[in-house]
């Protein structure tokens, strides 16, 4: 039996059916776009837990340009990712996609957000850098004809893989394809470590990806220079891919993308940076303080990325930051707060989130028997943790006699945290602590949150991992 997002041709092919139309309107309407992409070294990583890449920020400056919020989901699979994007799990692949025949008739292409090529990934003989240069060169496939009776391997279901079929028949050379449900930085990989012994992949990421491995060779192009692309449903409106496409058009020509291109595909850090304790895609750490955060998160019975997400919003993971007012440490705590608590917030990074999530602990006896939602109570006690549980509760009655959900924190709770600044709500009876500026703390919990999703969509939840996609459950609550 056939899903609802497949059916089978004349031919007893089957090509995906789009579930979901969506234009442009309903996007705004809803405040987000979400956009699928994949996790690598160039498009989408964790470094020193912020996350970076250059769909990363290309889809920030798109969402910044259409007026919306951006959610980012990930799958490295490419067919996994066209299946999510017809079934409505996705608005737009945001993938380095090359158009080939057989993609136009699955999806629908944008203008092209950069170009390159196909290459061929090789190792260079061993004890290469102790030999001539024309010794190592004259052992590497120069040319299509070198690759006869040879095995590539590509990515499955990528645009290698079509390519190179397509040239054994142009040029009658025999040689197998074979693909792999690997990434082509794993792919990379493997060459480098002799598991396989050729495989193709886009020239900017193996330049890239040269940089970590000097072993490896990519000066062999298969191809010309050819356009890549992100992909929409067939079913979305003219609407949505032409204020896609013109920003694309636009933004191509400025230098902040071209800049961009040039940090992420140009960079000579970019090896440093991936050899990293804390570049999150090969080591699955976050930070230097992960087993402590760990450890102390199952005492408030908290996902350990959302409270690193909150310690990174704190202090950067610095355990020496001091702020203006006198708040320590990893946690920002201030002293007579850990006094209270009978710990020395100074002694240690450990003391120092563990009188952190005593305070976390002590804000969710309060807000635990108040709202009973847990993804709201995590908002709650986010916004309590940086302005104190006093205002969250001052704006939570307001929320209450002027007609909003005081058990609700966007757009209702969030919005009478920033009135309290106006005389007129501060003044107001229903208030205890007066004045405050709610508009950092409104931010402060947005920009935790966010990060959280970053960190669920490359972060293993229980160990030193990458994680296959960002569907973890948001915390739950344990006992103490």
């Amino acid at each position: 039996m056939l899903s609802a997002a497949s059916c089978a041709t004349r031919s007893g092919k089957l090509h995906r059916r789009d579930t979901v139309s969506i234009d442009l309107d309903s996007i705004r309407a809803r405040g987000k776009l979400i956009a699928l992409t994949d996790f690598n070294s160039t498009n989408y990583f964790l470094y020193r837990g912020e996350p970076m890449g250059f769909q990363y920020e290309m889809l920030q400056a798109l969402s910044k340009h259409l007026g919306v919020g951006i959610e980012i989901v990930t799958e490295n699979r490419i067919d996994k990712a066209i299946d999510m994007l017809h079934t409505g799990r996705a608005d737009i692949l945001a993938m380095n996609l090359a158009v080939t025949p057989p993609r136009e008739k699955e999806i629908r292409f944008t203008e092209p957000i950069s170009q390159t090529r196909h290459v061929l990934v090789q190792r260079k003989p061993d004890g290469w850098n102790e030999i001539s240069a024309g010794e190592v060169e004259n052992s590497l496939i120069r040319e299509p004809s070198g690759l006869k009776g040879r095995t590539i391997y590509v990515q499955e279901h990528s645009s290698h893989a079509w390519y190179l079929r397509s040239l054994t028949k142009e040029t009658g050379r025999a040689f197998s394809v074979k693909e792999f449900p690997f990434e082509s930085e794993e792919l990379i990989q493997l060459v480098d470590n002799g598991a396989i012994e050729l495989a193709v992949c886009d020239e900017d990421i193996a330049l890239v990806n040269s940089t970590y491995y000097p072993a490896i060779d990519v000066n062999t192009p298969l191809g010309p220079v050819h356009e890549v692309s992100w992909g929409v449903r067939k079913t979305h409106s003219d609407q949505l891919l032409a204020a896609i496409d013109e920003w694309i058009v636009s933004f191509r020509k400025t230098n902040t993308y071209a800049l961009l291109y040039a940090k992420y595909f140009r960079n000579p850090r970019s090896g440093a940076i991936a050899k990293s304790n804390y570049f999150t895609l090969t080591t699955g750490r976050i930070s230097p303080y992960d087993d402590l955060i760990k450890t102390y998160s199952d005492t408030i019975g908290w996902d350990w990325r959302l409270l690193a997400s909150l310690i990174c919003q704190e202090s950067r993971f610095n355990p020496h930051v001091r702020s203006r007012v006198g708040a320590y440490g990893l946690m920002q705590i201030m002293p007579r707060t850990g006094k209270n608590f009978g710990i020395d917030i100074t002694s240690s990074p450990g003391n120092n989130i563990y009188a952190g999530v005593k305070y976390i602990n002590w804000l969710h006896s309060i807000f635990d028997p108040k709202i009973p939602d847990v993804h709201e109570r995590v908002r709650f006690i986010l916004a309590a943790y940086n302005a104190g549980p006093g205002h969250i509760l001052d704006a939570m009655n307001l929320a209450a006699k002027f007609g909003y959900d005081p058990l609700v924190w966007k757009d209702n709770v969030e919005k009478w945290l920033q009135k309290k600044s106006e005389s007129k709500y501060y003044s107001d009876s229903s208030v205890k602590n007066g004045y405050f500026r709610g508009i950092e703390s409104v931010a402060f919990v947005n920009e935790i949150l966010e990060r959280y999703e970053h960190y669920r969509n490359i972060v293993s939840e229980n160990k030193y991992a990458i994680s296959s996609s960002g569907t973890a459950n948001w915390p739950g609550r344990r006992q103490f």
